[in-house]
């Protein structure tokens, strides 16, 4: 993965719409590139940042990275994921994003952050 300050996912536009292929019920796979908080991260489907989608977890909701548990979150979700392959499938659209349900080897993204042990706790929480 690499550490950036800025979010290098570049597969959904800053403005507009996100591309067919990256529409509901669409599947995507690739390695994680970069963890950007708690619940969110790039998934690579191509080699270039152009190909990398920006998902947010839509079945789990961190604390943000300014709130108590935040970074801690983060950390969770960057040792889960390291070096390894998601397997995701497009919920909707959210700013630059995919909200996304993804799976490491058929287990939820969202049920392995429950089981590490981490609070949800973020804006979406419902």
């Amino acid at each position: 993965m690499i550490a950036a300050a800025a979010d290098p996912c570049k597969a959904v536009p800053d403005r507009g719409r996100a591309p067919a292929w990256l529409g509901p019920g669409s599947t995507f796979s690739g390695p994680v590139r970069y963890v950007g908080d708690g619940d969110s991260l790039c998934v690579g489907v191509g080699p270039t940042p152009a190909q990398w989608v920006e998902v947010r977890l839509a079945d789990f909701y961190a604390p943000e990275l300014s709130d108590r548990g935040g970074p801690e979150a983060k950390t969770a979700l960057a040792r889960i994921v390291q070096g390894r392959r998601l397997t995701c499938i497009a919920d909707h659209q959210t700013y630059d994003r995919i909200a996304a349900y993804c799976r490491i080897e058929g287990r939820s993204l969202g049920d392995l952050m429950r089981r590490a042990g981490v609070r949800e706790g973020g804006r979406g929480v419902r």
